[in-house]
């Protein structure tokens, strides 16, 4: 479940101006990408991991839902890296 409405919690705004990823490119991704990682006890909100794409660029999204106020939270965003992450980057290596 994704909201209308996006709230970027200050540590995602950061790493996004870091990692230049956009706006945008966070729509996007929360649009048209894929749940790899859900983590249903994470408080205050259970929250699950994004994959998708801009481009070429993979790009992960941790977010979560606030049911009562409607929001998707936009907790970090990164650019995955090979060395931790499978081909594809739908699985952590081992």
């Amino acid at each position: 479940m994704t909201f209308d409405r996006l709230v970027f919690r200050i540590h995602a705004i950061q790493r996004m101006f870091q990692r230049r990823i956009n706006v945008d490119d966070v729509r996007n991704v929360l649009s048209t990408g894929e749940v790899i990682e859900d983590y249903p006890n994470d408080t205050p909100y259970p929250s699950r991991l994004v994959l998708g794409w801009s481009g070429s660029r993979p790009i992960h999204i941790v977010v979560a839902d606030n049911i009562a106020t409607q929001e998707t939270i936009v907790v970090t965003v990164y650019q995955p890296d090979l060395a931790q992450w499978e081909p594809g980057f739908k699985r952590r290596r081992l």
